[in-house]
């Protein structure tokens, strides 16, 4: 059995909306000049006379083609599939699809963050975090934890001392559920805000997620499975390792080991003990990250690939090259899989008429990807959520991938998760939880009242 420690409290602060404004910009700017000083996110002049855009001229719009997966610009019905929400938590709507195009297979964007006529601050002032700065309104530094429009932070929760690994919400339950390296998993009161419990499985938490009543647990060499409404507790042994990624795909679990190999529990029934069915070998190296969509399971490893599976007869189908490092995460959006790496790339692929996946666009980011979430907001317009090692999360538009703003953190963001509505969850690697809401609107009324 594993030991539980109740009650403790965690911190709890008041919601905050610190919006950052522009003012609408009326200036001529200089013919085919762009500034030098934006370029490097350092232009304090609003209006400035020089060009705030990569570019003095439009993109072009992409052509037509006959290969449907050339034309990203088609309506069609969009899914987002995330491997850490339950599948009646998935989003779906019709939405146009417009994106720029400069060159095959390289999406473009100028970035947006809620401002007109200036870049926003992209860069957390050091000293505010630890409350030392002595420049107040006059620091260069952005002195809020997100920048952009359209955002409110309501708590951070405080009570792991180690890197959080992953953060859930289980349909129906009043209480979210974290874990963390420091071999701990809290369960924190939705109301309040409190730390209501602590459960220590026995060991580093690789992963966690969750499934209709069951939260899925990774350890070393085992998965915690457990059931919130029998309160059932399950061991299921047989992965090699530390396991770093899980996700349900039908009657199935699916576990990625050290090792390279996938493991495939299968459940009889919701409250049976699930069997070990299968093991899928392949990866060279530990498998990071874990997806279900279209009848398919995708895979993500160090060994730098991504492999696809068939869900019915679970033989790898196809094996994804492309990126040059580790492949950390992997969602599923209707048709199409985005992959993030530590090679800075954010890639989207997709199926070709011969019905082999290809990547259709890449997006390139400053530094290495760890995390990948989607949510839509309160205007049905879908946002992809991009960890990466500069300590920030990254929301953009889809599909134009121009930004919306940006969630910083202390240390590296290794866990995102999507509440129900318009709630998402962020964990870094100091061990704080923040929980985020989107507004519907844009005036600071809203903000204040969220």
């Amino acid at each position: 059995m594993m030991d539980i420690e109740t009650g403790g409290y965690g911190r709890t602060n008041r919601p905050v909306f610190d919006r950052l404004e522009g003012q609408q910009s009326q200036h001529l700017y200089v013919k085919n000049q762009v500034c030098k000083f934006w370029l490097a996110g350092q232009c304090n002049r609003n209006p400035c006379r020089f060009l705030h855009s990569h570019s003095p001229n439009p993109q072009p719009q992409p052509q037509q083609s006959d290969d449907p997966n050339a034309n990203y610009g088609n309506k069609i019905k969009t899914t987002w599939r995330n491997p850490n929400i339950s599948a009646s938590k998935n989003v779906k709507v019709s939405s146009p699809m417009n994106v720029k195009v400069s060159s095959p297979g390289v999406v473009t964007s100028d970035v947006n963050c809620g401002h007109s006529g200036q870049r926003a601050q992209q860069k957390l002032c050091q000293y505010w975090v630890t409350g030392n700065c002595v420049h107040g309104d006059k620091c260069k530094d952005l002195h809020s934890w997100f920048s952009g429009s359209g955002l409110a932070l309501l708590t951070k929760l405080e009570r792991h001392n180690k890197a959080v690994t992953g953060v859930a919400l289980p349909c129906g339950s009043d209480k979210l559920f974290s874990g963390s390296k420091d071999e701990s998993v809290c369960l924190w009161d939705c109301n309040t805000g409190q730390c209501v419990g602590i459960v220590k499985p026995g060991g580093e938490i690789g992963c966690l997620i969750s499934e209709g009543p069951w939260v899925f647990v990774g350890l070393q060499n085992a998965v915690m499975a457990w059931n919130i409404q029998t309160q059932t507790e399950l061991l299921l042994r047989g992965p090699v390792g530390l396991v770093k990624a899980l996700v349900v795909g039908g009657d199935m679990l699916f576990g990625g080991a050290q090792d390279g190999s996938i493991l495939a529990w299968k459940f009889s029934s919701e409250s049976s003990c699930p069997e070990l069915v299968a093991t899928l070998k392949g990866h060279k190296l530990a498998v990071l990250s874990l997806v279900v969509g279209a009848g398919r399971l995708y895979s993500g490893s160090k060994d730098e690939t991504i492999r696809m599976w068939d869900l019915k007869t679970l033989q790898c189908l196809q094996t994804l090259s492309g990126h040059t490092n580790f492949v950390t995460s992997l969602i599923c959006w209707d048709c199409y899989l985005l992959s993030g790496s530590l090679d800075n790339t954010l890639k989207v692929w997709a199926a070709t008429e011969s019905g082999d996946v290809q990547v259709v666009y890449e997006f390139k980011e400053e530094s290495g990807i760890l995390a990948l979430s989607g949510i839509e907001d309160s205007q049905s317009k879908h946002i992809l959520l991009v960890s990466c090692k500069d300590n920030t999360v990254r929301l953009y538009d889809l599909p134009s991938f121009s930004e919306r703003g940006r969630v910083f953190a202390k240390r590296e963001v290794e866990a995102i998760a999507v509440g129900c509505g318009d709630l998402f969850f962020t964990g870094d690697a100091t061990g704080q939880l923040s929980v985020w809401k989107l507004l519907g609107g844009s005036s600071a009324e809203e903000a204040k009242s969220s």
